[in-house]
Protein backbone atom coordinates (compact mmCIF):
# COMPACT_ATOMS: atom_id res chain seq x y z
CA UNK A 1 0.00 0.00 0.00
CA UNK A 2 1.52 3.37 -1.07
CA UNK A 3 2.15 6.15 1.65
CA UNK A 4 0.08 8.62 1.43
CA UNK A 5 0.87 12.39 0.88
CA UNK A 6 2.60 13.95 4.34
CA UNK A 7 -0.05 16.45 5.08
CA UNK A 8 -0.53 20.15 7.32
CA UNK A 9 -2.12 18.19 9.91
CA UNK A 10 0.80 15.98 10.53
CA UNK A 11 3.56 18.08 12.06
CA UNK A 12 2.01 21.47 12.02
CA UNK A 13 2.15 24.34 9.21
CA UNK A 14 2.05 23.24 5.43
CA UNK A 15 4.74 22.68 4.08
CA UNK A 16 6.24 21.44 0.61
CA UNK A 17 8.83 21.60 -2.16
CA UNK A 18 7.55 25.33 -2.89
CA UNK A 19 5.09 27.64 -1.96
CA UNK A 20 3.31 27.36 -5.28
CA UNK A 21 3.14 25.48 -8.47
CA UNK A 22 6.15 26.09 -11.32
CA UNK A 23 4.04 28.70 -12.90
CA UNK A 24 5.67 32.24 -12.47
CA UNK A 25 4.00 34.25 -9.57
CA UNK A 26 2.72 36.71 -12.20
CA UNK A 27 -0.06 33.92 -13.30
CA UNK A 28 -0.84 32.63 -10.53
CA UNK A 29 -1.88 35.60 -9.06
CA UNK A 30 -3.99 36.45 -11.99
CA UNK A 31 -5.31 32.62 -11.31
CA UNK A 32 -6.06 33.86 -7.68
CA UNK A 33 -8.02 36.88 -8.31
CA UNK A 34 -10.08 35.60 -10.95
CA UNK A 35 -11.25 32.88 -8.75
CA UNK A 36 -11.58 35.46 -5.67
CA UNK A 37 -13.81 38.17 -7.80
CA UNK A 38 -15.85 34.75 -8.39
CA UNK A 39 -16.43 33.82 -5.09
CA UNK A 40 -16.82 37.41 -4.05
CA UNK A 41 -20.24 37.71 -6.27
CA UNK A 42 -21.67 34.40 -5.15
CA UNK A 43 -22.28 35.36 -1.80
CA UNK A 44 -22.29 39.04 -2.27
CA UNK A 45 -25.77 37.94 -4.54
CA UNK A 46 -27.63 35.78 -1.84
CA UNK A 47 -27.07 37.81 1.13
CA UNK A 48 -27.74 41.61 -1.31
CA UNK A 49 -30.82 39.51 -2.88
CA UNK A 50 -32.32 38.91 0.26
CA UNK A 51 -32.16 43.10 0.96
CA UNK A 52 -33.78 44.26 -2.52
CA UNK A 53 -36.91 41.62 -1.98
CA UNK A 54 -39.55 44.50 -0.52
CA UNK A 55 -38.38 46.76 -3.71
CA UNK A 56 -38.74 43.55 -6.04
CA UNK A 57 -42.08 42.79 -4.94
CA UNK A 58 -43.05 46.76 -5.30
CA UNK A 59 -41.91 46.33 -8.78
CA UNK A 60 -43.17 42.91 -9.69
CA UNK A 61 -46.37 42.87 -7.57
CA UNK A 62 -45.36 39.54 -6.35
CA UNK A 63 -46.47 37.80 -3.32
CA UNK A 64 -44.89 36.63 -0.80
CA UNK A 65 -44.43 32.73 -1.90
CA UNK A 66 -42.59 33.69 -4.70
CA UNK A 67 -41.03 36.62 -4.15
CA UNK A 68 -39.27 34.31 -1.22
CA UNK A 69 -38.00 32.18 -4.27
CA UNK A 70 -36.11 34.65 -5.67
CA UNK A 71 -33.24 33.55 -2.41
CA UNK A 72 -34.82 30.34 -1.75
CA UNK A 73 -34.73 28.97 -5.64
CA UNK A 74 -30.47 30.35 -5.82
CA UNK A 75 -29.95 28.42 -2.08
CA UNK A 76 -31.73 24.97 -3.66
CA UNK A 77 -30.22 24.68 -7.30
CA UNK A 78 -26.89 25.68 -5.24
CA UNK A 79 -27.21 22.64 -3.06
CA UNK A 80 -27.79 20.41 -5.75
CA UNK A 81 -25.43 21.42 -8.04
CA UNK A 82 -22.05 21.75 -5.74
CA UNK A 83 -21.04 18.24 -5.86
CA UNK A 84 -21.96 17.92 -9.53
CA UNK A 85 -19.83 20.53 -10.62
CA UNK A 86 -17.11 19.26 -8.76
CA UNK A 87 -16.88 15.70 -10.21
CA UNK A 88 -17.55 17.41 -13.44
CA UNK A 89 -14.57 19.70 -13.34
CA UNK A 90 -12.50 16.20 -12.54
CA UNK A 91 -13.64 14.85 -15.60
CA UNK A 92 -13.23 18.22 -18.37
CA UNK A 93 -11.44 20.24 -16.47
CA UNK A 94 -11.38 23.35 -13.54
CA UNK A 95 -11.13 26.04 -15.37
CA UNK A 96 -13.34 24.73 -18.23
CA UNK A 97 -15.92 24.12 -15.69
CA UNK A 98 -15.50 27.23 -13.99
CA UNK A 99 -15.65 28.87 -16.77
CA UNK A 100 -19.01 27.37 -17.44
CA UNK A 101 -20.31 28.61 -14.35
CA UNK A 102 -19.34 31.63 -14.38
CA UNK A 103 -20.93 32.26 -17.95
CA UNK A 104 -24.20 30.71 -16.21
CA UNK A 105 -23.95 32.75 -13.94
CA UNK A 106 -23.48 36.03 -15.90
CA UNK A 107 -26.32 35.56 -18.75
CA UNK A 108 -28.63 34.51 -15.21
CA UNK A 109 -27.81 37.91 -14.02
CA UNK A 110 -28.50 39.32 -17.22
CA UNK A 111 -32.09 38.20 -17.39
CA UNK A 112 -33.24 38.70 -13.66
CA UNK A 113 -32.19 42.79 -14.86
CA UNK A 114 -34.63 42.77 -17.73
CA UNK A 115 -37.35 40.34 -15.74
CA UNK A 116 -40.92 42.05 -15.68
CA UNK A 117 -42.51 38.57 -14.40
CA UNK A 118 -41.33 37.40 -11.05
CA UNK A 119 -41.33 33.96 -12.15
CA UNK A 120 -38.97 34.41 -14.30
CA UNK A 121 -36.48 35.97 -12.40
CA UNK A 122 -37.14 33.13 -9.86
CA UNK A 123 -36.10 30.50 -12.95
CA UNK A 124 -32.99 33.16 -13.73
CA UNK A 125 -32.08 33.03 -9.94
CA UNK A 126 -32.52 29.52 -9.95
CA UNK A 127 -30.04 29.14 -13.08
CA UNK A 128 -27.53 31.88 -11.26
CA UNK A 129 -27.30 29.20 -8.12
CA UNK A 130 -26.15 26.80 -11.13
CA UNK A 131 -23.57 29.03 -11.43
CA UNK A 132 -22.94 29.84 -8.69
CA UNK A 133 -21.76 26.41 -8.05
CA UNK A 134 -19.67 25.79 -10.01
CA UNK A 135 -17.77 28.43 -9.21
CA UNK A 136 -17.35 27.50 -5.66
CA UNK A 137 -16.81 23.89 -6.10
CA UNK A 138 -14.16 24.64 -8.83
CA UNK A 139 -12.66 27.74 -7.56
CA UNK A 140 -11.70 26.15 -4.63
CA UNK A 141 -10.26 23.25 -6.79
CA UNK A 142 -8.70 25.55 -8.83
CA UNK A 143 -6.82 27.46 -5.39
CA UNK A 144 -5.69 23.69 -4.28
CA UNK A 145 -4.17 22.35 -7.99
CA UNK A 146 -2.10 25.81 -8.37
CA UNK A 147 -0.53 26.22 -5.15
CA UNK A 148 1.36 24.46 -2.75
CA UNK A 149 2.54 24.30 1.11
CA UNK A 150 2.35 28.19 2.73
CA UNK A 151 0.88 29.55 -0.28
CA UNK A 152 -2.30 27.52 -0.57
CA UNK A 153 -2.41 28.16 3.00
CA UNK A 154 -2.83 32.10 2.47
CA UNK A 155 -4.58 31.76 -1.13
CA UNK A 156 -7.10 29.66 1.17
CA UNK A 157 -7.42 32.29 3.90
CA UNK A 158 -8.21 35.06 0.98
CA UNK A 159 -10.89 32.48 -0.18
CA UNK A 160 -12.33 32.46 3.03
CA UNK A 161 -11.91 36.34 3.54
CA UNK A 162 -13.38 37.13 0.64
CA UNK A 163 -16.32 34.76 0.21
CA UNK A 164 -17.10 36.17 4.39
CA UNK A 165 -17.01 39.64 3.28
CA UNK A 166 -19.38 39.25 0.19
CA UNK A 167 -22.26 37.42 2.79
CA UNK A 168 -21.33 40.33 5.47
CA UNK A 169 -21.06 43.13 3.23
CA UNK A 170 -23.79 42.05 0.76
CA UNK A 171 -26.58 44.20 2.12
CA UNK A 172 -24.72 47.08 2.40
CA UNK A 173 -22.92 47.60 -1.11
CA UNK A 174 -26.57 45.97 -2.62
CA UNK A 175 -28.01 48.83 -0.33
CA UNK A 176 -26.30 51.71 -1.96
CA UNK A 177 -27.12 50.43 -5.44
CA UNK A 178 -30.90 49.91 -4.60
CA UNK A 179 -30.91 53.64 -3.53
CA UNK A 180 -28.93 55.21 -6.16
CA UNK A 181 -29.66 52.87 -9.51
CA UNK A 182 -32.45 50.39 -8.80
CA UNK A 183 -32.46 46.86 -8.22
CA UNK A 184 -31.90 45.43 -10.87
CA UNK A 185 -28.55 47.00 -10.65
CA UNK A 186 -27.58 44.41 -8.26
CA UNK A 187 -27.75 41.97 -11.00
CA UNK A 188 -25.74 44.16 -13.67
CA UNK A 189 -22.78 44.57 -11.13
CA UNK A 190 -22.46 40.50 -10.51
CA UNK A 191 -23.06 40.30 -14.43
CA UNK A 192 -20.39 42.88 -15.24
CA UNK A 193 -17.83 41.46 -12.64
CA UNK A 194 -18.44 37.77 -13.97
CA UNK A 195 -18.06 39.16 -17.41
CA UNK A 196 -14.54 40.16 -16.47
CA UNK A 197 -13.33 37.38 -15.19
CA UNK A 198 -14.23 35.68 -18.49
CA UNK A 199 -11.72 37.35 -20.29
CA UNK A 200 -8.93 35.84 -17.87
CA UNK A 201 -10.05 32.31 -18.62
CA UNK A 202 -7.44 31.71 -21.27
CA UNK A 203 -4.64 32.68 -19.10
CA UNK A 204 -6.28 30.61 -16.17
CA UNK A 205 -5.31 27.43 -18.23
CA UNK A 206 -1.99 27.85 -18.94
CA UNK A 207 -1.30 27.95 -15.04
CA UNK A 208 -3.86 24.92 -14.21
CA UNK A 209 -2.70 21.28 -15.07
CA UNK A 210 -5.74 19.19 -16.36
CA UNK A 211 -6.89 16.37 -14.36
CA UNK A 212 -5.78 12.83 -14.34
CA UNK A 213 -9.36 11.96 -14.93
CA UNK A 214 -9.75 13.54 -18.11
CA UNK A 215 -11.56 11.87 -20.90
CA UNK A 216 -13.73 9.75 -18.71
CA UNK A 217 -17.64 9.71 -18.73
CA UNK A 218 -19.40 11.85 -16.58
CA UNK A 219 -22.30 10.20 -14.33
CA UNK A 220 -25.16 11.22 -15.67
CA UNK A 221 -27.58 9.20 -13.81
CA UNK A 222 -25.26 9.23 -10.62
CA UNK A 223 -25.81 13.11 -10.66
CA UNK A 224 -29.27 13.02 -11.72
CA UNK A 225 -30.03 10.83 -8.55
CA UNK A 226 -28.06 13.24 -6.80
CA UNK A 227 -29.59 16.43 -7.84
CA UNK A 228 -32.94 14.79 -7.72
CA UNK A 229 -32.55 13.82 -3.94
CA UNK A 230 -31.16 17.71 -2.83
CA UNK A 231 -33.84 18.84 -4.41
CA UNK A 232 -36.46 17.15 -3.04
CA UNK A 233 -34.60 17.48 0.51
CA UNK A 234 -33.42 21.35 0.06
CA UNK A 235 -37.22 22.03 -0.43
CA UNK A 236 -39.07 19.92 2.01
CA UNK A 237 -36.48 21.57 4.14
CA UNK A 238 -37.38 25.39 2.79
CA UNK A 239 -41.40 24.62 3.04
CA UNK A 240 -41.03 23.15 6.19
CA UNK A 241 -41.75 26.32 8.05
CA UNK A 242 -44.93 27.20 5.85
CA UNK A 243 -46.93 23.75 5.03
CA UNK A 244 -45.73 22.77 8.67
CA UNK A 245 -42.95 19.97 9.36
CA UNK A 246 -45.69 17.40 9.73
CA UNK A 247 -48.03 17.96 6.86
CA UNK A 248 -47.91 15.27 3.88
CA UNK A 249 -46.25 17.44 1.62
CA UNK A 250 -43.37 17.90 3.52
CA UNK A 251 -43.34 14.44 5.01
CA UNK A 252 -43.78 13.02 1.35
CA UNK A 253 -40.56 15.50 0.05
CA UNK A 254 -38.23 14.18 3.26
CA UNK A 255 -39.32 10.70 2.33
CA UNK A 256 -38.80 11.08 -0.87
CA UNK A 257 -35.16 12.84 -0.98
CA UNK A 258 -34.41 9.70 1.47
CA UNK A 259 -35.37 6.85 -1.29
CA UNK A 260 -33.67 8.41 -3.82
CA UNK A 261 -30.51 9.03 -1.76
CA UNK A 262 -30.44 5.59 -1.11
CA UNK A 263 -30.82 4.66 -4.50
CA UNK A 264 -28.07 6.68 -5.47
CA UNK A 265 -25.59 5.32 -2.96
CA UNK A 266 -26.53 1.66 -4.57
CA UNK A 267 -25.73 3.21 -7.83
CA UNK A 268 -22.48 5.20 -7.28
CA UNK A 269 -21.07 1.51 -5.62
CA UNK A 270 -21.36 0.16 -9.32
CA UNK A 271 -19.75 3.54 -11.12
CA UNK A 272 -16.28 2.93 -12.48
CA UNK A 273 -16.36 6.76 -12.66
CA UNK A 274 -19.11 7.92 -10.00
CA UNK A 275 -20.03 11.36 -9.19
CA UNK A 276 -18.97 10.79 -5.80
CA UNK A 277 -16.58 8.31 -4.84
CA UNK A 278 -17.94 6.66 -1.37
CA UNK A 279 -14.38 6.41 -0.41
CA UNK A 280 -14.12 10.01 0.15
CA UNK A 281 -16.89 9.55 3.07
CA UNK A 282 -14.68 6.89 4.89
CA UNK A 283 -11.65 8.83 5.12
CA UNK A 284 -12.04 10.17 8.54
CA UNK A 285 -10.00 12.93 8.48
CA UNK A 286 -11.93 14.27 5.22
CA UNK A 287 -15.14 14.04 6.22
CA UNK A 288 -14.03 15.53 10.22
CA UNK A 289 -12.69 18.54 8.45
CA UNK A 290 -15.66 18.53 6.35
CA UNK A 291 -18.09 18.78 9.52
CA UNK A 292 -16.46 21.75 11.03
CA UNK A 293 -18.64 24.45 8.39
CA UNK A 294 -21.55 22.34 9.41
CA UNK A 295 -20.59 23.59 13.28
CA UNK A 296 -20.44 26.93 11.60
CA UNK A 297 -23.86 26.82 9.72
CA UNK A 298 -25.70 25.95 13.52
CA UNK A 299 -23.83 28.68 15.30
CA UNK A 300 -22.96 31.72 13.13
CA UNK A 301 -25.22 31.83 9.91
CA UNK A 302 -28.74 31.21 12.15
CA UNK A 303 -27.12 34.18 14.05
CA UNK A 304 -26.49 36.16 10.48
CA UNK A 305 -29.95 35.39 10.32
CA UNK A 306 -32.39 35.99 12.89
CA UNK A 307 -30.29 37.96 15.55
CA UNK A 308 -31.45 41.54 13.59
CA UNK A 309 -34.73 40.21 14.08
CA UNK A 310 -34.04 39.96 18.30
CA UNK A 311 -32.01 42.75 18.81
CA UNK A 312 -34.89 45.20 17.32
CA UNK A 313 -37.90 43.23 19.15
CA UNK A 314 -36.27 42.31 22.23
CA UNK A 315 -32.91 44.42 22.47
CA UNK A 316 -35.30 47.68 21.31
CA UNK A 317 -32.46 48.75 19.77
CA UNK A 318 -33.25 50.12 16.23
CA UNK A 319 -33.08 48.96 13.12
CA UNK A 320 -29.81 51.22 12.04
CA UNK A 321 -28.28 50.59 15.46
CA UNK A 322 -29.02 46.41 15.08
CA UNK A 323 -27.53 46.68 11.59
CA UNK A 324 -24.83 48.60 13.19
CA UNK A 325 -24.34 46.23 16.20
CA UNK A 326 -24.53 43.22 13.14
CA UNK A 327 -21.06 44.27 12.06
CA UNK A 328 -19.63 42.63 15.81
CA UNK A 329 -20.53 39.44 14.58
CA UNK A 330 -18.73 39.95 11.12
CA UNK A 331 -16.24 42.01 11.39
CA UNK A 332 -13.82 39.13 12.39
CA UNK A 333 -13.94 37.59 8.62
CA UNK A 334 -12.38 40.56 7.76
CA UNK A 335 -8.79 39.66 9.25
CA UNK A 336 -9.49 35.96 11.34
CA UNK A 337 -8.95 34.10 7.80
CA UNK A 338 -5.52 35.90 7.12
CA UNK A 339 -4.62 36.12 11.17
CA UNK A 340 -5.09 31.79 11.09
CA UNK A 341 -2.62 31.71 7.80
CA UNK A 342 0.26 33.55 9.49
CA UNK A 343 -0.05 31.40 12.87
CA UNK A 344 -0.07 28.42 10.66
CA UNK A 345 2.93 29.55 8.42
CA UNK A 346 4.56 30.52 11.97
CA UNK A 347 4.27 26.89 13.15
CA UNK A 348 1.26 26.61 14.55
CA UNK A 349 -0.86 23.34 13.99
CA UNK A 350 -3.53 23.51 11.56
CA UNK A 351 -5.67 21.27 13.57
CA UNK A 352 -4.63 23.57 16.69
CA UNK A 353 -6.61 26.63 14.95
CA UNK A 354 -9.66 24.23 13.96
CA UNK A 355 -9.81 23.52 17.82
CA UNK A 356 -9.42 26.73 18.56
CA UNK A 357 -11.92 28.51 16.34
CA UNK A 358 -14.98 25.38 16.89
CA UNK A 359 -14.19 25.64 20.81
CA UNK A 360 -14.51 29.58 20.17
CA UNK A 361 -17.88 28.68 18.49
CA UNK A 362 -19.44 27.01 21.56
CA UNK A 363 -18.43 29.50 23.89
CA UNK A 364 -19.66 32.37 21.67
CA UNK A 365 -22.97 30.60 21.00
CA UNK A 366 -23.50 29.70 24.70
CA UNK A 367 -22.94 33.24 25.95
CA UNK A 368 -25.60 34.43 23.99
CA UNK A 369 -27.86 33.06 26.59
CA UNK A 370 -26.75 36.37 28.60
CA UNK A 371 -28.55 38.50 26.34
CA UNK A 372 -31.91 39.92 27.07
CA UNK A 373 -34.38 43.06 27.17
CA UNK A 374 -32.49 46.65 26.78
CA UNK A 375 -28.99 44.79 27.26
CA UNK A 376 -26.30 47.30 26.62
CA UNK A 377 -23.85 47.00 24.03
CA UNK A 378 -20.91 45.64 25.86
CA UNK A 379 -23.06 42.64 26.56
CA UNK A 380 -23.55 42.35 23.06
CA UNK A 381 -20.54 42.76 22.17
CA UNK A 382 -18.39 39.33 23.57
CA UNK A 383 -20.84 36.68 21.98
CA UNK A 384 -21.25 38.13 18.86
CA UNK A 385 -17.40 38.42 18.75
CA UNK A 386 -16.79 35.16 19.91
CA UNK A 387 -18.90 33.71 17.06
CA UNK A 388 -17.60 35.76 14.65
CA UNK A 389 -13.56 34.76 16.05
CA UNK A 390 -15.25 31.32 15.68
CA UNK A 391 -16.47 31.18 12.26
CA UNK A 392 -13.88 33.28 10.83
CA UNK A 393 -10.83 31.29 11.49
CA UNK A 394 -11.26 27.93 9.64
CA UNK A 395 -12.78 30.50 6.77
CA UNK A 396 -10.37 29.03 4.14
CA UNK A 397 -8.06 27.31 5.73
CA UNK A 398 -10.51 23.97 6.58
CA UNK A 399 -11.05 24.08 2.80
CA UNK A 400 -7.37 23.72 2.19
CA UNK A 401 -6.70 21.09 5.03
CA UNK A 402 -9.47 19.13 4.07
CA UNK A 403 -8.61 18.83 0.02
CA UNK A 404 -5.00 18.34 0.92
CA UNK A 405 -6.16 14.88 2.56
CA UNK A 406 -7.48 13.29 -1.09
CA UNK A 407 -5.98 12.51 -4.38
CA UNK A 408 -5.30 15.40 -6.59
CA UNK A 409 -7.36 13.88 -9.57
CA UNK A 410 -10.40 13.90 -7.03
CA UNK A 411 -9.74 17.76 -5.68
CA UNK A 412 -13.12 18.86 -7.63
CA UNK A 413 -15.50 16.04 -6.69
CA UNK A 414 -13.97 16.59 -2.95
CA UNK A 415 -14.53 20.33 -3.02
CA UNK A 416 -18.30 19.84 -4.20
CA UNK A 417 -18.40 17.77 -1.37
CA UNK A 418 -17.01 19.89 1.14
CA UNK A 419 -19.37 23.29 -0.21
CA UNK A 420 -22.70 20.57 -0.56
CA UNK A 421 -22.29 19.88 2.96
CA UNK A 422 -21.78 23.62 4.15
CA UNK A 423 -24.85 24.92 1.82
CA UNK A 424 -26.66 22.07 2.74
CA UNK A 425 -26.16 22.31 6.61
CA UNK A 426 -26.72 26.34 6.13
CA UNK A 427 -30.17 25.31 4.71
CA UNK A 428 -30.70 23.22 7.65
CA UNK A 429 -29.80 25.19 9.93
CA UNK A 430 -31.69 28.23 9.81
CA UNK A 431 -34.98 26.51 8.92
CA UNK A 432 -34.14 24.41 12.28
CA UNK A 433 -33.64 27.61 14.04
CA UNK A 434 -36.52 29.01 12.99
CA UNK A 435 -39.26 25.66 13.31
CA UNK A 436 -37.66 25.35 17.30
CA UNK A 437 -38.42 29.39 17.58
CA UNK A 438 -41.95 29.12 16.38
CA UNK A 439 -42.26 26.21 18.83
CA UNK A 440 -40.66 27.32 21.73
CA UNK A 441 -42.57 31.05 20.93
CA UNK A 442 -45.90 29.45 20.60
CA UNK A 443 -45.84 27.47 24.21
CA UNK A 444 -44.59 30.68 25.99
CA UNK A 445 -46.99 32.32 24.50
CA UNK A 446 -49.98 29.84 24.91
CA UNK A 447 -49.27 29.49 28.40
CA UNK A 448 -49.80 33.16 29.19
CA UNK A 449 -51.75 34.67 26.99
CA UNK A 450 -54.95 33.76 29.20
CA UNK A 451 -54.14 36.59 31.73
CA UNK A 452 -55.06 39.10 28.90
CA UNK A 453 -58.56 39.63 27.23
CA UNK A 454 -59.38 39.54 23.70
CA UNK A 455 -55.90 38.80 22.68
CA UNK A 456 -56.42 36.76 19.30
CA UNK A 457 -55.35 33.42 18.06
CA UNK A 458 -52.15 32.48 20.13
CA UNK A 459 -50.77 30.77 17.00
CA UNK A 460 -51.06 34.19 14.97
CA UNK A 461 -49.89 36.35 18.01
CA UNK A 462 -46.43 34.19 18.19
CA UNK A 463 -45.88 34.06 14.16
CA UNK A 464 -46.12 37.82 14.32
CA UNK A 465 -43.61 37.90 17.49
CA UNK A 466 -41.74 35.64 16.01
CA UNK A 467 -41.62 37.88 12.49
CA UNK A 468 -40.63 40.57 14.86
CA UNK A 469 -44.01 42.47 14.52
CA UNK A 470 -45.14 43.42 17.34
CA UNK A 471 -47.72 46.13 16.34
CA UNK A 472 -49.54 43.48 14.60
CA UNK A 473 -49.09 41.17 17.51
CA UNK A 474 -50.94 43.62 19.78
CA UNK A 475 -53.27 45.48 17.60
CA UNK A 476 -56.16 43.57 19.14
CA UNK A 477 -55.81 44.07 22.39
CA UNK A 478 -57.43 47.23 24.87
CA UNK A 479 -55.19 50.24 24.76
CA UNK A 480 -54.96 49.92 28.36
CA UNK A 481 -53.24 46.85 28.40
CA UNK A 482 -51.24 46.67 25.45
CA UNK A 483 -48.22 47.84 27.22
CA UNK A 484 -47.99 44.69 29.98
CA UNK A 485 -49.20 42.23 27.33
CA UNK A 486 -46.25 43.61 25.08
CA UNK A 487 -43.93 42.79 28.10
CA UNK A 488 -45.45 40.08 28.18
CA UNK A 489 -44.22 39.13 24.41
CA UNK A 490 -41.23 40.52 25.03
CA UNK A 491 -40.25 38.27 27.26
CA UNK A 492 -41.66 34.79 25.85
CA UNK A 493 -39.45 36.04 22.83
CA UNK A 494 -36.48 36.07 24.84
CA UNK A 495 -37.11 32.90 26.53
CA UNK A 496 -37.57 31.22 23.21
CA UNK A 497 -34.60 32.70 21.67
CA UNK A 498 -32.71 31.62 24.86
CA UNK A 499 -34.11 27.74 24.04
CA UNK A 500 -32.80 27.79 21.01
CA UNK A 501 -29.27 29.21 21.78
CA UNK A 502 -28.96 26.37 24.16
CA UNK A 503 -30.08 23.37 21.15
CA UNK A 504 -27.51 25.23 19.14
CA UNK A 505 -24.44 25.35 21.99
CA UNK A 506 -25.24 21.42 22.11
CA UNK A 507 -25.11 20.76 18.00
CA UNK A 508 -21.89 23.04 18.01
CA UNK A 509 -20.47 21.06 21.16
CA UNK A 510 -21.80 17.83 19.25
CA UNK A 511 -20.21 18.51 16.22
CA UNK A 512 -16.52 19.66 18.05
CA UNK A 513 -16.86 16.22 19.85
CA UNK A 514 -17.58 14.09 16.41
CA UNK A 515 -14.38 16.17 14.67
CA UNK A 516 -11.71 15.33 17.38
CA UNK A 517 -13.26 11.66 17.88
CA UNK A 518 -12.84 11.20 13.56
CA UNK A 519 -9.69 13.00 13.42
CA UNK A 520 -7.95 10.60 16.39
CA UNK A 521 -9.39 7.68 14.70
CA UNK A 522 -8.10 8.68 11.43
CA UNK A 523 -5.05 9.84 12.35
CA UNK A 524 -4.44 6.47 13.94
CA UNK A 525 -5.48 4.73 10.71
CA UNK A 526 -3.18 6.76 9.09
CA UNK A 527 -0.05 5.84 11.06
CA UNK A 528 -1.02 2.32 10.75
CA UNK A 529 -1.19 2.45 7.14
CA UNK A 530 2.16 3.78 6.69
CA UNK A 531 3.68 0.85 8.17
CA UNK A 532 2.10 -1.70 5.50
CA UNK A 533 3.61 -2.87 2.86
Amino acid sequence: MSSPPKSALDDGPASGPADQGSAPPVRTTLVLTAVLVAVFVVPTSVSGTALALPFIGADTGAGLVPLQWVVNGFNVTFACFTLVWGSIADVIGRVRAFGLGAGIFAVASVISTSATDIVILDVARGLAGIGGAAIFSCGSAIVSTVFNGQARTRAFALFGTVAGVGISFGPSLSGLLVDGLGWRWIFAVHALALGGVLLFLRAMGRVVPEPQRGGAPVDVLGSALFILAMLLLTCGIVQGSQWEWTSPAVVGLLAGAAVVLALFVAVERRRDNPVLDLSLLANRRFLALSLVPVAGSFGFITMLTYLPTYLTTVGGHSGSMAGLLMVLLTAPMLICPLIAAKLVSRGVPVLAVIYASLLLLVVGVTCFTLFGAHMPVAAAALPMLLTGVGMALTAGLVDGAALEMVAPEKAGMAAGLLNTLRLGSEAVAVAAYGSLLATFLSSAVSAGIGAFAATGDPAGVAGDVAAGDLDSATRAVAPLLRGPFTGFLISAYDSAFHDVVWVLAAICLLILLAVAALLRTGGRRTEKSRLLP
